[in-house]
């Protein structure tokens, strides 16, 4: 079976064919499982990929699961979130289970489509930066392309241009 055959990849085309966007997912050769993996593999430059990253904010009386659409040259600012959600409480990263149990995706393969409807999701601006940014479509070696508003329209996200911050190692 090739990986475009998984279920989780099959609910990224669906959603897509759903949405009506146009580009087909891909599947890669090598891992796509890290932003720079993936840009190695599409030969795009690291920015160009779009890290689909959760987080879950933490207080006495309950987590909120926060999705965030970074460009693979930054790094989100995780300080800022709480000010989005307007909440109080820790930001930390959910382990493996949570992440596949709050967006239905694998580590190394979520979609930042197809994900439940209730979750906040915030995009890192500065992918405007590119024509064409890559996003996991549901498996480490798939992926489907898009332009910043195709992206935005696909998954309702809210764009923010203080979410990311510099990544001096990938410059």
């Amino acid at each position: 079976m090739s990986n475009i055959e998984k279920k989780s990849v099959l609910k990224v085309i669906n959603e897509l064919e759903q949405l009506g966007h146009s580009s087909n997912v891909i599947e890669l050769q090598d891992t796509a499982r890290s932003a720079l993996d993936a840009s190695l593999a599409l030969n795009v430059p690291v920015g160009a990929i779009v890290k689909t990253l959760i987080f879950m904010i933490q207080s006495e009386e309950t987590e909120i699961p926060v999705i965030t659409l970074i460009s693979g040259d930054r790094l989100c600012n995780t300080k800022i979130l709480t000010k989005l959600l307007n909440v109080e409480g820790k930001v930390i990263r959910p382990d493996a289970d949570r992440v596949k149990f709050i967006t239905g995706y694998s580590i190394g393969g979520v979609s930042p489509v197809g994900l439940p409807k209730e979750l906040n999701i915030y995009c890192d601006s500065s992918l405007k930066r590119f024509e064409k940014i890559w996003s996991a479509a549901g498996h480490p070696h798939c992926v489907f392309g898009a332009t910043f508003d195709e992206l935005i329209n696909l998954t309702g996200a809210q764009i923010s241009d203080l979410i990311s911050i510099s990544d001096n190692k990938n410059k």
